[in-house]
This record gives C-alpha cells, sequence and structure tokens, in this order.
C-alpha cells in the first residue's frame, strides 16, 4: 500500500514538491508563532513576585533646587508626611525612574568571588519600598533605619540573582564584589523573583540598594499604595497636594494596573503580528491543498473508478487520498523539523529548551491537524464517485 503511495507521489513530484514548500514554510512560521505564544504562556503563569494593584506611581521632576542635604531630607520627609497624613494612602516610598512597568531600566554588573554576572537591574529605594510593593521575602530582612550609619554597605537582592551568585547555599552574610572594596556589599535579604516588566517577560535578576541622602537631588519618582476603594476623585485631590507641595513640578499620576495592560499589549505586538502572517499563510496551504486533491480526483476518475470497479469501497479510496496528503506533509515537517531542532542545539534568542520543544511537537500536530481536515472532504467526493459513471467518461 505505502509503496504504492510512494510511486504515485513520485509520479507527480514536480506538482507534489509545490505543495510541499508551502507546507513546510508555513511549519516554520506555525513554530516560531507557537515559539513564542509557549514563552510567553509559560511567563504568564508564573507569579509576578509583588503586588501591583492599588498601587500609583507619581512623576516629579525640578522639585526643590538646593545644595543642602539637610534641607533634601526635610523637603522630602515633609512631603512623605502631608502623603501618609491622607487617609486613602497606606504608605509612601521614594524612588527612581525604572518603576515596574515602565520603558526605563538600569542596568549593572556584579561579581561573586571572581564569577561575573551581568544582567542584574539595579533599583534604587528607601525603607518603605518592599512594604508599598509588598515583595515577599524569602531569606533575611529589608532595610531598616538601623543600616543608615553602617559603614559597609549592605544590598537585598532577588532570588534569581542570589541562584546565580550563590547556588542553592543560603545567601544572607554573603558578600557581593568581595574583589573591590569601594563596591563590596553585603547580603542581608533576598526577595522573591520579580516581575517588573509584565506577565509576559520573564523575572530578572534585581538588585535593591538603599540609597543615601544625596539621592534626592536625582529621585522623580512615588511608589504609594492606596486604601481599597480609593477612587478618582482622590486622585484629584492628590494632585493638588503634590502641587501645592512641589510648585516647579510637572506631576503625572499613573496606576501601576493600568501601566501593567498597557505593557502587556505592547509586548504581544510581535506575536500578533506573526499570527497574522501564519494565518495568511494557513489559508493559502488550506485552498493550495483542497485545489490540489479537487484536481487530482477529476484526474484520476477512470483510476478511481477501475478501483472501485475492481472491489475497493469507498473508505479505501478516501484513505488514500488522505494518506498521500499526509505523507506529503511529512516529507514537509521532516525537513522542517531539522531546521527547527536547531534552535535550541544553537541556544537561539536565548530561550529554554522545553520552549523550543513544546512548540515544535504543537505545530506538527497542528499541519497534520490542517491537512487532514483539508483532505477529508475531498476522500469523501472520491469515495462518491460511481464505478460505472466513471468507467463510463472514460
Amino acid at each position: 500500500m505505502f509503496k504504492h503511495l510512494f510511486k504515485l507521489i513520485w509520479n507527480k513530484k514536480k506538482q507534489n514538491f509545490l505543495l510541499i514548500s508551502e507546507m513546510f514554510i508555513s511549519f516554520l512560521v506555525i513554530f516560531a508563532v507557537f515559539t513564542f505564544a509557549v514563552y510567553a504562556w509559560q511567563n504568564y503563569n508564573k507569579p509576578m513576585g509583588f503586588q501591583y494593584d492599588r498601587v500609583w506611581t507619581i512623576n516629579y521632576n525640578n522639585a526643590v533646587k538646593t545644595n543642602s542635604p539637610d534641607s533634601l531630607v526635610q523637603f522630602y520627609e515633609t512631603v512623605r508626611q502631608k502623603l501618609k497624613s491622607l487617609p486613602q494612602i497606606e504608605d509612601v516610598s521614594f524612588t527612581n525612574d525604572n518603576t515596574p512597568f515602565s520603558e526605563y531600566t538600569n542596568g549593572t554588573d556584579a561579581s561573586v568571588k571572581g564569577h561575573k554576572i551581568t544582567g542584574v537591574n539595579y533599583f534604587a529605594v528607601d525603607d518603605h519600598y518592599q512594604k508599598v510593593l509588598k515583595m515577599k521575602i524569602v531569606e533575611g530582612r529589608w532595610y531598616n533605619k538601623g543600616d543608615e550609619p553602617m559603614k559597609s554597605h549592605v544590598v537585598v537582592i532577588n532570588r534569581l540573582f542570589a541562584r546565580e551568585a550563590f547556588g542553592n547555599a543560603t545567601a544572607i552574610g554573603k558578600y557581593i564584589n568581595d574583589s573591590d572594596p569601594k563596591n563590596k556589599a553585603k547580603v542581608i535579604g533576598v526577595v522573591e523573583e520579580t516581575k517588573f516588566w509584565g506577565d509576559y517577560k520573564p523575572a530578572e535578576k534585581a538588585m535593591f540598594a538603599r540609597f543615601d541622602t544625596s539621592a534626592y537631588h536625582w529621585l522623580n519618582r512615588i511608589l504609594i499604595r492606596v486604601a481599597p476603594g480609593t477612587d478618582a476623585a482622590f486622585e484629584s485631590r492628590l494632585y493638588k497636594v503634590m502641587a501645592n507641595s512641589m510648585k516647579n513640578s510637572n506631576i503625572e499620576i499613573e496606576h501601576l494596573a493600568v501601566k501593567k495592560a498597557s505593557y502587556n499589549k505592547f509586548m504581544l505586538v510581535p506575536l500578533t503580528i506573526l499570527s497574522i502572517v501564519a494565518a495568511f499563510l494557513i489559508v493559502n496551504v488550506a485552498l493550495g491543498l483542497f485545489g490540489v486533491l479537487w484536481y487530482n480526483i477529476n484526474n484520476r476518475r477512470g483510476e478511481i473508478g477501475l478501483r472501485r470497479a475492481v472491489g475497493a469501497n469507498g473508505a479505501l479510496v478516501s484513505g488514500q487520498l488522505v494518506a498521500e496528503a499526509l505523507i506529503l506533509a511529512t516529507f514537509s515537517l521532516f525537513v522542517g523539523s531539522f531546521f527547527a531542532v536547531q534552535f535550541p542545539l544553537l541556544n537561539v534568542f536565548d530561550l529554554p529548551a522545553s520552549v523550543y520543544l513544546i512548540a515544535l511537537i504543537l505545530a506538527i500536530l497542528f499541519i497534520y491537524v490542517l491537512v487532514l481536515v483539508c483532505s477529508l472532504y475531498p476522500g469523501k467526493q472520491a469515495a462518491a464517485i460511481l464505478p460505472a459513471v466513471a468507467l463510463h467518461e472514460e
């Protein structure tokens, strides 16, 4: 049976080559779509590592012009107390540009016993940052006022950073940048992995460093956690309070929940474009497959009639056409899989190998299902050909 099918396919190799090429290209595009989709889905299912609901960001600039550190500290503490005096605000934290779901990043490198750790996100934070975002502490503690007079630097890192730097051993009491006396810092706390760039991007290594009084010169963000049920009316009142406190500043208030939704949409743009291209190719493959099978039925009516006349039933005739289509799909998938497996082997895009494996399996199943669906109806039409009518036409 299979020998006969391969012979039929070989006899029409030029016609079948075009169809195999279409399915091959479609497979590669669908593989790319599933790769990004699986990667996004895996990241989506991982916890955020912090609570963004009921957290607002106050953006400001040019708050106060003074060279006196004491005046800066007094000014910002006054602003903090004004905000915390409002019953709708639970806590307040000053920080820099790279707040959650923003387009700003502040990268740095670190080292532990000669091992260089790259791609670390640096966050300048205060004692209230962890409470505002409700980040989970998995080891040690967060900063407090007792850390201010310490001569040696202390630092809080996230679990992803701790795992790369210290493996499965505890990070508390260990040092990063231990070969550089000026930047040497002792780890006092480890927080959960944090996804500050939306649902569809993975957590990244992070270092949360407590800023000193000189940092008030360049800090320009305030994170506040508001009470449940806080509405837009309070936002207007909050704007007036900030405008009166920082008379020379441009004040802008954003909600982290809104920023997260906007950032997620932006991250899905490449997947959406790939999906549109894939849908276009799928339609072309489906139409091409329908056309080829329909053409084969019309050209092979005599062959089909003869097979029916010698005893082949409709199911066998239909199964032959479906099997031919599936064999063509297998040829295209064999070549396509050869190229697809190069991605995890060459570590393209630096994605986990499991992502490529799942995407490969899904793409193969998708092509087979597509070919099966497209060949069933033409096969049914072929099975309905009466042998007497077909042989009479011949």
